[in-house]
């Protein structure tokens, strides 16, 4: 068994393609591990022998309970990266048997959403940057290049998408998966008001969204897109 971990830069998707991964019923799925133990200095997981959670307080403790988890089940985890998540820089050897993938959306988009949802959002948090130091490293520690999707793929081409993913981290394609039933995921409670969109959706679907304050009429947006674009280039030079 493995664990695959999805590394995202907020407002990509991620939580979407989450709520897909759920819908398979074939692994075991944990959202947001390392934002929340930031955020709120706890996180629950599911227990090792799949009845009832644990609580853990540190990202030892996260990542210690991930490889648990996933000598039984494969286990996928995705998780923002609005931090730089200083542990798995100090601790490599903790991420070395992963399968490491990452997602990403066109800057203009994600940083007009992000935005939207917090207006007081720093330049470091919009995440590309943060991305592709962990690609380096996730190539680094692994020896294989991770694997990078764009979210516009999954809208645009869902199954074509989701199947070259499996391909890739080594699960089956199931076609069921790409349709769910709306709701309000427990996963995400905490944050539910970052979860809306996925909440209400039933798949994969193009997200048809205007903005008053955009990377073209507002300098400090502009600033946040020309810092990031580099990292997201670099990241989709290597997309399937």
């Amino acid at each position: 068994m493995t664990v695959i971990a999805m590394w995202a830069h907020p407002r990509a998707v991620s939580t979407a393609f989450l709520r897909m991964m759920l819908e398979r019923g074939d692994v075991t799925v944990v959202h947001e591990p390392l934002v929340t133990l930031a955020d709120w200095h706890e996180l629950t997981m599911p227990a090792l022998d799949g009845d009832g959670t644990v609580t853990v307080h540190d990202a030892d403790a996260v990542l210690a309970h991930l490889a648990a988890l996933g000598r039984d089940r494969t286990v996928f985890f995705k998780d923002t990266l609005e931090y730089r998540h200083q542990h798995l820089f100090d601790h490599p050897e903790q991420v070395a048997d992963m399968v490491h993938t990452f997602i990403v959306r066109d800057p203009a988009k994600a940083i007009a959403s992000h935005y939207a949802m917090k207006p007081t959002v720093t330049c470091p948090e919009i995440g590309f940057e943060h991305q592709w130091d962990l690609f380096e490293l996730a190539r680094r520690v692994t020896g294989r290049t991770p694997l990078v999707i764009r979210s516009e793929e999954l809208t645009t081409d869902p199954a074509g998408a989701v199947s070259r993913y499996c391909a890739r981290v080594g699960l089956p394609f199931l076609p069921h998966a790409l349709r769910w039933r709306p709701e309000d995921r427990p996963e995400w409670h905490r944050t539910r008001q970052w979860h809306v969109d996925a909440s209400a959706s039933s798949g994969f679907a193009p997200i048809a969204r205007s903005y008053g304050a955009t990377v073209d009429n507002d300098a400090r947006l502009r600033a946040f897109h020309d810092h990031h674009l580099p990292f997201y280039q670099r990241l989709i030079a290597h997309a399937s």
